[in-house]
């Protein structure tokens, strides 16, 4: 992606998060970007689908950085306490992105994007070995709680409710014990040394 893409994708993600939309039009985003009409033309091949391209990217950026940040035990449990941290953290340390993902992360195009990623392919691996104690025909539950509950918990970090490190620690423990681990187990994992969160292309 050359640069101008990257500063229309970087400019459209901030403009729908802070608009609540999921549509602008090329004035706003040439205003916003301070670009002139044609740079944008040029390098968007389609405003009305500008949305579910942007969406599907940042789904997809962040799961290879994540994965990437998985140490080598590939215990499914500790990549569970470690992707739900990481994208709480990322919250607290781009509130841009943020407030983008909290607003859209459940859209239809963000969870197609989760279905073909890591999350699901952690949770038939723990579910495979009998890591996790919750059974195949409640995976599609178990996505949604996982989904659904790391993106809310953006929410009060972004608001300055609580710090992100709390958040994110209880977070992921009640999503450990959601699958069944121990309590004590869960509480340890979600509380051991979060891993750096690598840029995009060390992780590619």
């Amino acid at each position: 992606m050359n640069a101008a893409r990257k500063r229309i994708h970087a400019t459209a993600m901030k403009l729908f998060g802070d608009l609540g939309v999921t549509r602008v039009s090329i004035s706003e985003l040439a205003a916003a970007a301070g670009m002139a009409r044609g740079t944008i033309y040029a390098n968007v091949d389609n405003i009305d689908g500008l949305f579910e391209e942007v969406a599907a990217q940042l789904i997809y950026e962040m799961m290879h950085r994540v994965v990437a940040s998985f140490p080598d035990d590939k215990d499914p449990a500790r990549n569970l306490s470690i992707g739900v941290r990481q994208y709480i953290k990322r919250a607290h340390d781009e509130p841009a992105w943020g407030r983008f993902m909290s607003r859209f992360g459940l859209s239809n195009v963000s969870l197609q994007a989760v279905w073909v990623t890591d999350p699901v392919a952690n949770l038939r691996a723990g579910i495979a070995s009998g890591r996790y104690k919750i059974q195949e025909a409640q995976l599609p539950s178990m996505v949604g709680l996982l989904t659904g509950g790391t993106l809310a918990a953006m929410l009060p970090v972004l608001e300055g409710h609580g710090t992100w490190r709390d958040i994110a620690s209880d977070t992921a423990e009640l999503m450990l014990l959601a699958v069944g681990l121990p309590r004590r187990e869960a509480r340890t994992l979600a509380r051991s040394e979060l891993p750096r969160l690598p840029e995009l292309a060390q992780a590619l």
